[in-house]
């Protein structure tokens, strides 16, 4: 038995699922690990998220220079190995009544967590299966406006500490993801890192653009909303039927971002028609609800962060495949780049996809690279 395996067994004794029959669930590519718990009680979901296994988060009140000295989790405002976010953007978000899980028990200082089991039915699965796509799609958004018609606290509470200041998805955060295509892809398909003259000329462009995405601070931003972290929940009604995980590295940001999440799935084809649809039925509802929201803004930004997302997707899957040795994210990627030339054909974004049409041309966008580890 190793220390890990210890410390979970000393967890669940003070609970009533230290009987519990334990089997693994699937995992994401994030280093946190899930098992079900089935017992007398039912079943219950223990995330197991060790807190030395990956760089420390992004303190309350740090300077871009000490972000930039503590590593990527920080620079990006990502929770890294702190569980705390999740257990305090779970809380909020089952208080607004939405179907977050319920945190049982949680040891923060051990990375443990028990949580409510929101059962098997994600999204992906669902619709695979025959389930009316429009209709998750449809409950999915609205989910998402009841979200965004909320005032954000500037602080949430973490069960058993201080109050934890929610991160902005900031300038710096922005460009640090966008660069990932630069960083990781490049070499990748190429060889070898690019000149400093194209690298410059990239993230000039998109610092123009992050200064400009950052001033939207209006609503909680999730960060992964989309079908491989929605699971439905049919015996609920309303908005409760939309079951959430993922949301640790919630910031403060534009409501464009969640939207783009769903509907420029990275893991799935959404049709156009589909994407089209559920856009404007975003756009409706958020006219009927709030009276300030500018529908021609909210489409640009749309735009803008569906090529920030895009590029940081596709230098994450690069990184996945080099640094990870997974190179099955790779097949993922002709997706996201029609995803992405759909975005640039925005006229915000003309001198972003100049960049794109003279350096990546879209014979080497649109085929998947070889690799050889």
């Amino acid at each position: 038995m190793n220390d890990r395996e210890k410390d979970i067994r000393a967890f669940l004794s003070d609970t009533e699922w230290r009987s519990a029959v334990r089997s693994p669930l699937a995992g994401d590519a994030s280093t946190r690990r899930y098992e079900r718990l089935v017992g007398d009680h039912g079943s219950i979901v223990l995330m197991d998220a060790p807190p030395d296994a990956e760089a420390p988060t992004c303190p309350d009140g740090a300077t871009a220079k000490e972000r930039l000295a503590l590593g990527y989790n920080a620079i990006a405002c990502l929770a890294g190995p702190d569980s705390g976010p999740f257990v305090a953007v779970s809380d909020w978000l089952y208080a607004l009544g939405l179907s977050a899980p319920q945190i049982v028990a949680a040891d923060l200082s051990k990375g443990l967590l028990l949580l409510e089991d929101l059962g098997d039915g994600l999204y992906t699965e669902m619709i695979n299966n025959g389930a009316d796509e429009e209709l998750l799609y449809r409950a999915a958004l609205d989910a998402l406006v009841h979200l965004h018609s909320q005032s954000v606290p500037r602080h949430l509470q973490v069960r058993g500490r201080a109050e934890m200041a929610l991160k902005a998805y900031d300038a710096l955060a922005l460009q640090a993801e966008a660069d990932l295509l630069i960083d990781w892809y490049w070499p990748l398909v190429f060889g070898q890192d690019p000149d400093e003259t194209v690298r410059e000329e990239y993230q000039q462009i998109w610092h123009s653009l992050t200064v400009k995405m950052a001033q939207d601070q209006s609503v909680l931003v999730l960060r992964d909303y989309h079908a491989q972290n929605l699971l439905w929940l049919p015996d609920r009604t309303g908005i409760k039927r939309v079951g959430l995980i993922d949301f640790q590295d919630a910031v403060l940001g534009s409501p464009a971002y969640d939207l783009v999440s769903l509907l420029e799935d990275a893991r799935r084809d959404v049709p156009q028609d589909l994407a089209s649809q559920m856009l404007d039925y975003y756009v409706r509802q958020r006219l009927q609800t709030d009276p300030s929201f500018d529908e021609e803004a909210f489409r640009s930004a749309y735009a803008l962060f569906g090529a920030q997302r895009n590029a940081k997707i596709v230098g994450i899957f690069a990184r996945l495949c080099v640094r990870d040795g997974k190179p099955n994210y790779l097949d993922l990627l002709p997706r996201v780049w029609r995803y992405l030339d759909s975005d640039l054909a925005h006229p915000a974004l003309i001198s972003l996809k100049s960049w794109f049409d003279t350096h990546l041309s879209a014979q080497v966008r649109h085929s998947v690279p070889a690799y050889r580890a």
